[in-house]
């Protein structure tokens, strides 16, 4: 190529076309890429795997070992012999595996063992994994059944188990209604009858009807809790009549209670479609139940709840303020100097770091606002706070005020696009201003407002720093939204799939455990915000096709 041709070549813009088209599509592959990988060790660790025994022989003692083979790499022997092994050096490898033994109450949950040492490695078929509430998986073989102590025979262990688990279940459902439900719904109720009688104290209010009134109302929440008491009593006490004998690889036999099982499975009697609908089953656990075991096992549902819930919040509040903000800077106010100061400082606020909305949260909305609304409408409750402590109002709040300029930038963008003619066409028939703005210009720029919104509502998704500060937990015993008065509880705190992925991936004492789970959650979450953005483009380009017309 000559000189000449280089540089007409250059002049012609094709460079930048090839260059743009290069980064749009690294940027594709490294999206897919890194969705691929967290859906490989997210989504996989629902898959039932294959149980293993095998003899492991080292230092001269051989082992019986029992459990799920989770990792497999290749080591230099050389390592292994700095480690302590005692190998034949002969410049290969050797495979290492990172078997998940379970049984924690007798040992570590998860362990390495090297291939040189392990022999006789088989899957039988009877070897059984029985998840528990606490202490997580165990491994071994179902030797017996026990009720009160005593052995009770059977023929075909796992088919007599079943209906004493499906009755363990049952029991465990009642009791988990009660304690979550009804004691929860009465607590409520009594210290709200507590605050309310304190109030009229305060206020000296508090007459000899009233009081007779409460105390009325309070001895029938006591009765009714008592009642709950003994139904809880007697529900226990039959919980703990079923047991099962489960013998570990060492030979030794251990009675785990039914009312702690979740599930007992044979994973190496699975075929396909069984492994397909246990794979399900388990997913759909991790969708709708809460967590268990310090976040490392169960479900994400309250944190999902929470999420969403924080989300739907900070829309309700961002949207007005960012549309109206948009409408006066781009319809009502005289563009001069100051008005574009006013531009430059909304632009520059969606630079600022997202942890210092959240100290502004915490001085502002929760210290100062929460703690002046305390002290005028909650003056009952002191020295508790109720409104002066992070909750998920505020955490809405703070999102809110994060996002506002992407709204703000968006709908005065959307604005701009409306013809002028278009304006100039309303007010000549007669419309006024205020109506040319509601019923033209308006509808003509909702799709960039919309846009706007969803754009905020992906980031606020994925926000976590600030809402360490102003509402988000570990684990929230109670979701903001229920079935007592007023129903929907914004002084209370939440989970948020963000600082879930944050705690279950820094703060777990079970890190092997809980690393798939950072996977499975972080996918959910990534897949949350990648449908929002797809929703935004959808919904943007029906509008804008529906209002098409009305600019032409």
């Amino acid at each position: 190529m000559s000189q000449l041709s280089l540089k007409g070549w250059l002049r012609s813009g094709s460079p930048w076309i090839w260059l743009n088209a290069a980064a749009v599509a690294m940027s594709l592959i490294a999206v897919i890429g890194l969705l691929g990988i967290i859906a490989v060790y997210g989504l996989g660790y629902f898959w039932p795997g294959q149980v293993a025994s095998f003899e492991y022989k080292e230092n001269g003692h051989t082992t019986q070992v029992i459990g799920e083979i989770h990792e497999r790499e290749e080591v230099a022997i050389s390592r292994l012999i700095e480690a302590g092994y005692a190998l034949t050096d002969d410049g290969g490898n050797a495979n290492r595996f990172l078997i998940r033994k379970g049984n924690r109450q007798q040992g570590a949950d998860f362990g390495w063992v090297i291939e040189p040492y392990m022999s006789a490695v088989t899957y039988p078929e009877n070897a059984a994994v029985v998840e528990r509430y606490e202490w997580g998986n165990a491994y071994g073989f179902i030797s017996g059944i026990k009720r009160e102590g005593k052995a009770v025979p059977s023929t075909d262990l796992q088919e007599d188990l079943k209906p004493l688990l499906e009755k363990a279940e049952h029991l465990k459902a009642k009791i988990d209604a009660i304690e979550k439900d009804s004691l929860h719904s009465i607590n409520y109720q009594l210290e709200r009858l507590r605050l309310q009688e304190r109030k009229w104290l305060l206020s000296k209010a508090l007459t000899a009807e009233r009081q007779e009134a409460l105390a009325s109302e309070r001895s029938d929440l006591n009765a009714q809790m008592s009642g709950f008491d003994q139904t809880l009593s007697e529900l226990r006490g039959r919980q703990g009549l079923d047991v099962l004998v489960l013998k570990l690889s060492s030979g030794q036999e251990i009675d785990v209670p039914l009312s702690v099982v979740v599930r007992v499975y044979y994973p190496n009697q699975l075929g396909v479609l069984g492994k397909f609908g246990f794979y399900f089953t388990k997913v759909w656990e991790f969708l709708s139940e809460d967590p268990r075991e310090a976040n490392t096992e169960g479900g994400i549902f309250p944190a999902i709840f929470g999420t969403v819930m924080m989300v739907i919040l900070m829309s309700i509040f961002v949207t007005p303020f960012g549309v109206i903000a948009a409408v006066y800077l781009r319809e009502y106010s005289k563009q001069g100097p100051l008005t574009r100061v006013i531009r430059i400082a909304v632009n520059n606020l969606a630079g600022v770091p997202s942890i210092v909305y959240g100290v502004f949260g915490l001085g502002f909305f929760v210290y100062f606002l929460g703690g002046s609304i305390d002290s005028l409408f909650f003056p009952e409750s002191y020295p508790s706070p109720v409104f002066g402590t992070p909750g998920i109002l505020w955490a809405s709040l703070t999102l809110a005020i994060l996002t506002v300029p992407v709204v703000i930038v968006a709908t005065e963008e959307g604005l701009s696009r409306v013809p002028i003619s278009v304006r100039e066409g309303s007010l000549a028939l007669g419309a006024t201003k205020a109506e040319t703005l509601w019923n033209v210009i308006l509808p003509m720029s909702s799709p960039a407002m919309m846009t706007g919104l969803i754009l905020a509502v992906a980031r606020a998704a994925g926000e976590v720093a600030p809402l360490m500060l102003v509402g988000v937990v570990k684990l929230a015993p109670t979701l903001p939204l229920d079935g007592d008065l007023p129903f929907l509880h914004l002084d209370r705190k939440f989970m948020h799939l963000g600082f879930h992925i944050y705690d279950v991936g820094f703060q777990s004492p079970n890190v092997e455990a809980a690393r798939p789970l950072v996977f499975a959650t972080a996918f959910l979450l990534v897949l949350v915000i990648v449908i929002l953005n797809l929703a935004s483009i959808t919904i943007r380009n029906n509008l804008r096709e529906k209002y098409r017309s009305i600019g032409s």
